[in-house]
């Protein structure tokens, strides 16, 4: 007996769900509300429809590499990165010079949190070791 019940009670459901007519206006507003937000495209894809990508302008600055990549364990001290500015965490790794914490930043370091290029792939060793020169500048 409950199994018939619940049948006739989905069957009214869903005739009662298709009773529903929109408008032309509600369909466009729901169709703009679930659009998606954005489209991908591989580089050089042609039938996304849009521009062509820009060419990045140059290499980023250390600051810019530190605040998009860095900062999140540099600025924070997380898994016992130095934070900028401390100067004592980072005496001993300045004493060790600057090309070893070039070093460090490009390759990373075992048995710590630091990673390779700590975690952006999309920098060059360039970037990476200018993030290094701006964090030393401001750890002295």
């Amino acid at each position: 007996m409950t199994r018939i019940a619940f049948t006739l009670a989905a069957m009214a459901l869903a005739f009662s769900a298709a009773a529903v007519e929109l408008t032309d206006a509600q369909r466009s507003d729901i169709e703009s509300r679930i659009k998606p937000v954005g489209e991908v495209c591989l580089q050089g894809d042609t039938s996304c429809g849009g521009a062509a990508a820009s060419a990045a302008s140059g290499p980023r600055s250390g600051e810019d590499v530190y605040n998009g990549a860095c900062f999140a364990c540099h600025g924070t001290g997380a898994a016992g990165a130095p934070k900028l500015g401390d100067a004592g965490a980072w005496a001993a790794r300045i004493a060790k010079g600057m090309d070893v914490l070039h070093d460090s930043g490009i390759n990373g370091v075992a048995g710590t949190g630091m990673i390779a290029k700590g975690g952006c792939m999309t920098c060059s060793d360039e970037e990476v070791m200018a993030a290094v020169d701006y964090m030393v500048e401001n750890s002295q």
